[in-house]
């Protein structure tokens, strides 16, 4: 066995079924590492809801410098009725990917074995990167005679041609290693500036790397992913298109509960950020019926950037014979198939 890797990962588990879901996939990683040869030191980091209604703060510059000392972080879920909608989203979770510049978010959207879609059909298995740090998502624009009859609200969409060439860079590499198959995603006929900038940036990429570019506009995206998923392989596209493009993918391949993320420094100049895709769900907190494989499936991602990619196939592995058995009815029982899994697994 090669000597021993270490790695430092921040544990924010979050609200709501964030801290059950976690500490699974993070017993796991703990496994893994043990059988591969790798040791995770993890750092807990309270900030959530508890920690703004405690201290009336969401994300402190001493905990973000810390944060930046970590080698990844992974993530529960963040969010309560208590808290005004924003607050979190902006002030934490947007805040992080624009501090430690998370452009890359990557989700994958694969149809596992044991797992119903709703449309009856096969053949999706894709990933899509979503541009994370721009667009409508970037916080341009601003609301001017608020409560006035005449009250007028703008969002304003940012795209620079260095964010979108880096994202398209990214995910023509990846489609380079899979099936060289790239699809842009977006709305060039309607938003003709920043559509043409990305047409443009992904033409010149794809000729360049020699990936196949094909295009299609987002509403016939969603359309196809329904109709025919197989003519997906990687899907590029803005931040808002991306976040829809990905919910609805969820629902195809058995919902949010086994969706998962990775919201990437691809440079590794700081810490990339792991989270299943699902919210805090207060309602079912503490009831032991959070199912915990989108947060095993994120852990795994996690590991394979990490560069231990034998583990993180090895948990990957385990959440589809888990669900090709049938799947588990609680959160205990979900850690304790998993575990054997990985056990078993060579």
């Amino acid at each position: 066995m090669d000597s021993e890797r270490s790695y430092t990962v921040a544990h924010l588990p979050g609200d709501g079924i964030g801290p059950e879901v976690t500490a699974v996939a993070r017993d796991l990683v703990d496994q893994a590492g043990r059988k591969h040869g790798f040791t995770v030191g993890w750092s807990d980091c309270p900030l959530g809801s508890g920690y703004y209604l405690r201290t009336g703060e969401v994300l402190p510059g001493e905990i973000l410098a810390d944060l930046r000392k970590a080698d990844a972080v992974l993530l529960g879920a963040v969010g309560s009725p208590g808290v005004p909608p924003g607050v979190l989203e902006r002030g934490l979770l947007l805040r992080l990917r624009f501090e430690l510049d998370l452009y890359v978010n990557l989700r994958p959207a694969r149809l596992r074995p044991g797992v119903a879609s709703p449309y009856g059909g096969s053949g999706l298995n894709a990933v899509v990167i979503r541009e994370n740090t721009e667009g409508l998502y970037a916080g341009a624009g601003g609301i001017v005679h608020k409560g006035k009859a005449f009250e007028t609200a703008t969002e304003e969409s940012l795209n620079t041609r260095a964010g979108v060439e880096r994202c398209v860079r990214y995910a023509a590499a990846l489609a380079a290693r899979r099936s060289g198959r790239l699809t842009l995603v977006h709305k060039t006929n309607v938003l003709v500036n920043a559509g043409s900038l990305w047409m443009r940036v992904a033409e010149e990429v794809a000729a360049e790397t020699g990936v196949q570019l094909d295009y299609a506009h987002v509403d016939a995206a969603c359309l196809y992913l329904v109709s025919d998923p197989a003519r997906f392989d990687v899907i590029v596209t803005d931040n808002l298109f991306g976040d829809i493009l990905t919910d609805l993918a969820a629902a195809l391949t058995g919902g949010l509960g086994l969706s998962a993320s990775g919201n990437l420094n691809p440079d590794k100049s700081g810490p990339s950020i792991f989270e299943p895709v699902h919210g805090s769900a207060p309602d079912i907190a503490g009831t032991g019926q959070a199912n915990p494989a989108g947060a095993v499936l994120s852990a795994s991602l996690m590991l394979d950037h990490l560069g231990e990619t034998m583990a993180a196939a090895d948990l990957d592995s385990a959440v589809d014979t888990v669900l090709a058995e049938g799947g588990a009815t609680s959160t205990g029982a979900w850690a304790a198939a998993l575990s054997a899994e990985l056990s078993r697994a060579r």
